[in-house]
């Protein structure tokens, strides 16, 4: 074989091997950007539940008066932000409740679902 020909072999080997260390780096910063994805909204799902749960025992627990209809929307609106069917369940539960006792259930079990769902 002359020169020429083993350069070339050696130039085509070195750029498979340029390829393929490429394709392997391309495929694990994809696994490692989904797994941050996932992350970030897991962290965003958390920050909203803190944030209803501060306005519910703010606008709800320690409640001087009867609450507002502003802070119902505002509680309503918060707790709709969260796109979670459990915990918007929990929360009609809490608002269609007829008597305290019921009430008190209630939001013991929202309270519940809330810490439950924060620890995700």
């Amino acid at each position: 074989m002359n020169k020429q020909k083993i350069i070339l072999i050696a130039i085509i080997l070195i750029l498979i091997a340029v390829n393929i260390f490429l394709g392997v780096s391309y495929i694990l910063a994809e696994k490692q950007l989904k797994t941050a994805e996932k992350r970030l909204v897991i962290q965003q799902n958390s920050a909203k539940i803190v944030n209803f749960t501060k306005l519910f025992i703010e606008k709800v627990l320690k409640a001087e008066k009867e609450v507002s209809f502003e802070d119902r929307l505002q509680l309503e609106n918060a707790v709709r932000d969260l796109n979670d069917n459990e915990i918007l369940t929990q929360w009609e539960k809490f608002t269609n409740s007829k008597t305290e006792p019921e009430a008190q259930e209630a939001v013991k079990n929202l309270l519940e679902l809330l810490v439950l769902k924060y620890s995700y």
